[in-house]
């Protein structure tokens, strides 16, 4: 698509933050006024849009993405990402270890132990660890907490936390990546560890590597989507 505007801008709206092309607020696909929480994400929106050349990316829209999704589909049902996301507790990654005996076993108390135990000593719950395949229900105290947490949350937050816990296969990577303090390099690390350990069996594939790559950043973008979500403006 040929870029069509010249001016780009943010300001208030209600609710919020709005970006302006050439004085008009951006909507979402489902013509919903687009507006940002916080004056921070509206000017992170405004970069992407600012950095277009004589023709429209799309691809280098992911912001607009995130925003638009929380707003057309987060905000429409809520309930049912909720479940969604409960669903990746109840087989996190993380919780699935290999046999006692093998050394990846090690390899994964070194890395995903702590990360566990931190998840459930600030949400006060406890989750099953297993080794093997075979599932394990974790308990129904444990994922009302975290159904609750999740409900906390604001349409952009979740939206963002979609893609962290999908990406890394858990809930615990993902809500970890929510913390103002997020390592989100190490957090990549940790959820890639099963992958990583098959390619210093293996070796490296550079079509594998690359789609890391590209995860890695889809990571670190949606963290920082969701610090910019619940960053406190200061002044208008």
């Amino acid at each position: 698509m040929k870029r069509f505007y010249k001016d780009v801008a943010t300001s208030p709206a209600e609710g919020g933050w709005q970006v302006t092309l050439d004085g008009r607020g951006v909507k979402t696909p489902a013509r919903t006024p687009q507006v940002a929480p916080t004056r921070a994400l509206a000017e992170a929106l405004a970069h992407e849009w600012a950095a277009q050349g004589e023709k429209i990316d799309a691809t280098t829209l992911p912001m607009r993405d995130l925003a638009d999704y929380a707003i057309d589909v987060v905000a429409a049902d809520r309930t049912a990402l909720i479940e969604t996301l409960l669903g990746y507790a109840e087989t996190d990654t993380l919780c699935y270890r290999a046999d006692p005996e093998d050394a990846l076993f090690r390899r994964q108390q070194e890395v995903w132990e702590p990360l566990l135990q931190s998840i459930e000593a600030e949400h006060a719950i406890r989750l099953e660890r297993v080794s093997g395949v075979i599932h394990r229900p974790q308990p129904e105290t444990s994922l009302a907490t975290l159904r609750a947490v999740l409900a906390a949350l604001d349409n952009y937050t979740l939206a963002a936390l979609n893609t962290l816990t999908s990406l890394a296969a858990s809930l615990a990577v993902g809500l970890a990546a929510l913390r103002p303090d997020a390592d989100t390099n190490a957090l990549w690390d940790a959820a890639s560890l099963e992958e990583d350990w098959q390619a210093e069996l293996w070796g490296q594939d550079s079509e594998a590597m690359a789609r890391r790559a590209l995860r890695l950043e889809t990571f670190r973008l949606a963290s920082r989507f969701a610090a910019l979500a619940r960053q406190v403006d200061q002044g208008v």
